[in-house]
């Protein structure tokens, strides 16, 4: 006994439009775990490149402090060299000062110049020529003149002046 006209289909459990839902869900999914996936990625590689920056970060920090100590070295040496030029140019103008000081006729033959003292050896043709010419600017510089005269075999005198000048004037 045949109730229906038509012949008899075959019937599915999944049908043609319940595929095409499941294929769509599928992909999505598959999408949402790709750009999770993609995600993760990124968040690890950015991870390890703010490692590497922190690490260079430190390393320039480094770097830094050991340029600072080299330039707090350079500015002692160049404050050392400065004060040595000072000094060398002092002490030139000095020396220039106490050859202009000495006058034609008396000869110098050793000067001896420390911090605090002088010391002239030479000759003169006589005790008057010498304190006149020589010891009287010399006793406007230092504080105490001591000379000794020496006779020579052609008639000039050799003498030592030692002069000397207190501490305290030497520091100012």
């Amino acid at each position: 006994m045949t109730y229906s006209y038509i012949k008899p289909r075959f019937k599915k459990i999944v049908s043609a439009e319940l595929q095409l839902v499941l294929i769509f869900f599928t992909i999505s999914i598959a999408m949402l775990f790709l750009t999770y996936g993609f995600l993760k990625l990124k968040i690890y590689t950015f991870e390890q490149n703010a490692v590497k920056i922190q690490q260079k970060k430190v390393e320039l920090n480094d770097a830094i402090v050991k340029m600072q100590h080299q330039i707090y070295l350079i500015e002692q040496e160049s404050e050392k060299a400065e004060k040595i030029t000072t000094e060398n140019s002092v002490l030139k103008e000095s020396i220039k000062n106490l050859f202009d000081l000495v006058p034609d006729r008396i000869t110098l033959s050793q000067v001896d110049l420390k911090k605090n003292s002088l010391v002239i050896y030479g000759t003169t043709p006589s005790k008057e020529v010498y304190e006149f010419l020589l010891q009287a600017p010399l006793r406007s510089i230092f504080n105490s003149t001591y000379t000794s005269f020496y006779q020579l075999d052609n008639g000039w005198l050799s003498f030592v002046s030692t002069n000397k000048m207190d501490d305290k004037e030497v520091l100012k």
